[in-house]
């Protein structure tokens, strides 16, 4: 008996915190009492605002990249003499493309070959890079962390098969690349 009473106790005074906020029919705003299936986008989005009203804010890292906080940067750190080190230390946590090209003439099978044994080398030395092939000699390195593209380069152009890496819209060159006039003249060609 005194079992049954707890727990009848135990709800009633649960169900005392527990209060959940309703509208009566007629203080509920307009767009509440639409059908569902008659919701536009912006009724949604009140919806989506009115069910997270009371949630806890995210986490900084949790949140989607341009909403997280920047890191400040310590300028009297910095190099001012290598840009390449001020654009390393401002990507920093950023997302960033870089575009490679494989020299010659490859077929796309045999770029994608190529670049996805740089992608395991790169991810062997701890440089997470996605990549996506976009012509058949022509690759995106993708980086969570922008700040690894310039450490990627390094290793990138010192692969024989690599004609070029644009990172920032600077390119580099290969070192083993023979045909530097010849690949100018291709890339404008494609344009």
């Amino acid at each position: 008996m005194n079992k049954a009473l707890f727990i009848v106790l135990l709800i009633i005074g649960v169900s005392c915190f527990a209060e959940a906020k309703k509208f009566k029919d007629e203080e509920k705003p307009a767009w509440a009492k639409k059908d569902i299936r008659d919701y536009t986008d912006a009724d949604m989005e009140r919806l989506l605002d009115q069910w997270e009203e009371d949630e806890d804010p995210l986490e900084p890292d949790e949140l989607p990249e341009h909403l997280r906080p920047q890191e400040p940067l310590d300028m009297s750190k910095l190099d001012m003499g290598n840009p390449e080190n001020i654009l390393k230390a401002s990507k920093k946590g950023k997302t960033l493309m870089s575009f490679v090209m494989v020299n010659g003439s490859p077929t796309r099978a045999e770029a994608d070959e190529i670049t996805k044994l740089w992608q395991t080398s790169l991810w062997n030395n701890h440089i997470q890079a996605e990549r996506y092939m976009i012509d058949d000699n022509r690759a995106i390195f993708m980086f969570k962390d922008g700040s690894q593209a310039w450490e990627a380069k390094d290793f990138l152009v010192e692969q024989e098969r690599c004609l070029r890496v644009t990172i920032e819209n600077k390119d580099y060159n290969g070192k083993h690349n023979q045909d530097d006039d010849d690949a100018e003249e291709e890339v404008k060609d494609e344009l």
